[in-house]
C-alpha cells in the first residue's frame, strides 16, 4: 500500500525544467568531462612514450611500451576507479552526496596535474609515477558516477529525470572530443616548432627531446575544466531526498528545494519522523530484504554494465590498433613521433565526433520516450550485429578500397554503444534503489563495469596480438588476432542483451516509486486494516 508522499519530493518530481536543472547538469557534467578526458587521452600518447623511453638503437620499427608497463599504464586509472566507486559511493551514503563531492573534484585535479609530472628521467621512474598519480586519478573519478548519478537523479523531476542523467553521462563524448583535439593542437605546434625526420630516414632523430612535454601537457590539461567547476560545486545544496529520507531533516530539505525551486515548500518534519519509526523500509545491503526486494534489479545492472565496458572500453582504448591494422595510420616507422600523435588523435576524434558525440545526445533526446529498457536492449543487439559484421569478413575489410566501409561499421558499433548501454546502465542504478543505498548500489554497478574495462584493456592488449609469433609486438606473445577478438567482443555484447531483462524500466515513475521507499511495511498495513493507530513513540 503506497503512503503519502512528503511535499518537497512531490515538488521536485513535478517541478518543470527550470534554470537549476541546466545548472547541475553543467556541475555534474564537468567532472564527467573531466573523466573522459583522463581516462582515454592516454591512449593518445602510450606510441609516444614507447618511442621517448624505450627506443632501441637498430631496431627496425619504434619504440613500443613493453606489454606489462602498457598494461599498467592503460588499466592502473581502471583500478583506481573501481576503488574509487565502491569507496565513495558507500561514503556518500553516509556522509552525503555534497560533502563527497568536492573530496572527487580536488583530487581529480591534483592527481591530473601530478601525473605529467616525473621523478627522474628513467623509464622506470616515469613510467612509476605516471602509474602512481593515474591510480589516484582513477579514484577520484571513480567517485565521480555514484555521486553525479545519485545527485542528478535526486534533483530531477520525473518528466524528464533520464534525459538529465543521460546529459550529465554525454559530457563523457565532449571530454573524449577535447581529448582528441587538445592532442591535435599540441602536437601540431610542436611539430611546426621542431621538425623531424621519418623512423626510416633517422631513427634517433625522429623523437625530438622536446616531445616529452607533448604527452605530459596533454595529461595535465585534464585538471583545467574539473578546477574550474570546483567553486559551484560547493555552492550546491545537499539533495532534498538524502535530507529528508536519510539524514531525518524535513526542515532543512524543505529550505534548500524553496531557494532552488523559488516557491515556499512546507517542512513536515512529523511526517519523517513518523516513516523512520515505521519498520520495512530500514533493511540494510546486506539483508534477506534488500535480495528479494532489490537482489535481482543489482545482478541486472551489475552484469550489463560489467559485459558492456569489456567491448567498449576494449574498442575506445585501442582503436589506434585496429586503425593501424587496416591502414588508415601508416606504419609507425613512415613517421617521427609527433606526426604519429597527430594522426592518432585526428583518427580517434574524427570516430568521436561523427558517432559517439551523436549517440550520447540521441539517448538523451529519446530515453524519457522510448525508455531505458528499449534503447538498452537495441544498442546491445546494434553492438552485436555490427561487431558480428566486422569480424566474419574481417579479411574484406583490409584490402584497401573497403577500408572506409571498415570505419563506418566501425563508428555505428560506437554510435550504439552511446545510442544504448553506456547511457542506460549509468542512468538506471540511480533510479531503481533505495535513498540511503542509492549511491552505495550505484558504486557497486559501476565499479562492475571497470572489473569489464580491466579485462577489456589488459585482455584485448594480449589477444589483439597477431597468431603468428614473428608478426606480434615486442615483448608479445601471439594472441587470437583482431578478427577473432572482435567475434569475443559480438558474443560478450550478445550476453549483454540478455541480461537486460534483468533491469526494470523506470520511465515516469518517482524514485520512491522504484525503490518502494512509498510502500508501508505489510505488518504496518495489517495493524491499520485492523484499527489500529498510528505507531507512537512514548516519550520518556
Amino acid at each position: 500500500m503506497a503512503r503519502e508522499q512528503l511535499h518537497v519530493l512531490t515538488a521536485l518530481d513535478a517541478a518543470k525544467t527550470q534554470l537549476y536543472h541546466f545548472t547541475a547538469i553543467v556541475i555534474a557534467g564537468m567532472g564527467f568531462f573531466t573523466d573522459a578526458y583522463d581516462l582515454f587521452c592516454i591512449s593518445l600518447v602510450t606510441k609516444l612514450l614507447g618511442r621517448i623511453y624505450y627506443h632501441e638503437n637498430g631496431a627496425p620499427k619504434p619504440g613500443n611500451l613493453p606489454p606489462n608497463v602498457s598494461a599498467a599504464v592503460n588499466g592502473v586509472a581502471f583500478c583506481g576507479t573501481l576503488a574509487g566507486q565502491l569507496f565513495f559511493g558507500w561514503l556518500g551514503d553516509k556522509l552525503g552526496r555534497k560533502k563527497v563531492y568536492g573530496m572527487t573534484l580536488m583530487l581529480m585535479v591534483i592527481a591530473s596535474v601530478a601525473s605529467g609530472l616525473s621523478f627522474g628521467d628513467k623509464p622506470k621512474a616515469v613510467m612509476a609515477t605516471l602509474c602512481f598519480f593515474r591510480f589516484w586519478l582513477g579514484f577520484g573519478i571513480g567517485g565521480d558516477y555514484p555521486l553525479s548519478a545519485t545527485i542528478m537523479s535526486e534533483y530531477a523531476n520525473k518528466k524528464t529525470r533520464g534525459a538529465f542523467i543521460a546529459a550529465v553521462f554525454a559530457m563523457q563524448g565532449f571530454g573524449i572530443l577535447a581529448g582528441g583535439m587538445v592532442a591535435i593542437i599540441v602536437s601540431a605546434a610542436f611539430k611546426a616548432g621542431y621538425p623531424a625526420p621519418t623512423y626510416q630516414e633517422n631513427a634517433v632523430a625522429s623523437t625530438v627531446p622536446e616531445a616529452d612535454y607533448v604527452w605530459r601537457i596533454i595529461l595535465m590539461f585534464g585538471a583545467l575544466p574539473a578546477a574550474l567547476t570546483y567553486y559551484w560545486r560547493m555552492k550546491m545544496p545537499e539533495t532534498a531526498r538524502y535530507t529528508a529520507l536519510v539524514a531525518k531533516n524535513a526542515k532543512q530539505a524543505a529550505a534548500d528545494m524553496s531557494k532552488v525551486l523559488q516557491v515556499e515548500l512546507e517542512a513536515e518534519q512529523e511526517k519523517v519522523e513518523k516513516f523512520g519509526r515505521e519498520k520495512g523500509n530500514d533493511f540494510g545491503l546486506f539483508t534477506k530484504e534488500f535480495l528479494k526486494r532489490h537482489g535481482v534489479h543489482l545482478l541486472g545492472t551489475t552484469s550489463t554494465w560489467f559485459l558492456l565496458d569489456i567491448a567498449f572500453y576494449s574498442q575506445n582504448l585501442f582503436q589506434k590498433d585496429i586503425f593501424s591494422a587496416i591502414g588508415w595510420i601508416p606504419p609507425a616507422q613512415t613517421m617521427n613521433a609527433l606526426d604519429e600523435v597527430y594522426k592518432i588523435a585526428r583518427a580517434q576524434t574524427l570516430i568521436a565526433l561523427c558517432s559517439t558525440v551523436p549517440g550520447y545526445w540521441f539517448t538523451v533526446f529519446f530515453i524519457d520516450r522510448i525508455g531505458r529498457f528499449a534503447i538498452q536492449l537495441m544498442g546491445f543487439f546494434f553492438m552485436t550485429v555490427f561487431m558480428f559484421a566486422l569480424a566474419i569478413p574481417y579479411t574484406h575489410w583490409t584490402h584497401r578500397e573497403n577500408r572506409i566501409g571498415f570505419v563506418i561499421m566501425y563508428s555505428l558499433t560506437f554510435f550504439f554503444a552511446n545510442f544504448g548501454p553506456n547511457a542506460t546502465t549509468f542512468v538506471v542504478p540511480a533510479e531503481i534503489f533505495p535513498a540511503r543505498l542509492r549511491s552505495t548500489c550505484h558504486g557497486i554497478s559501476a565499479a562492475a563495469g571497470k572489473a569489464g574495462a580491466i579485462i577489456g584493456a589488459f585482455g584485448f592488449l594480449y589477444a589483439a596480438q597477431p597468431t603468428d609469433p614473428n608478426k606480434t609486438d615486442a615483448g608479445y606473445p601471439p594472441g587470437i588476432g583482431i578478427r577473432n577478438s572482435l567475434i569475443v567482443l559480438g558474443c560478450v555484447n550478445f550476453l549483454g542483451m540478455l541480461f537486460t531483462f534483468l533491469v526494470p524500466e523506470s520511465k515516469g515513475k518517482s524514485l520512491e516509486e522504484m525503490s518502494k521507499e512509498n510502500e508501508e511495511d505489510e505488518n504496518v498495513t495489517e495493524f491499520r486494516s485492523q484499527g489500529g493507530n498510528d505507531i507512537r513513540t512514548v516519550p520518556v
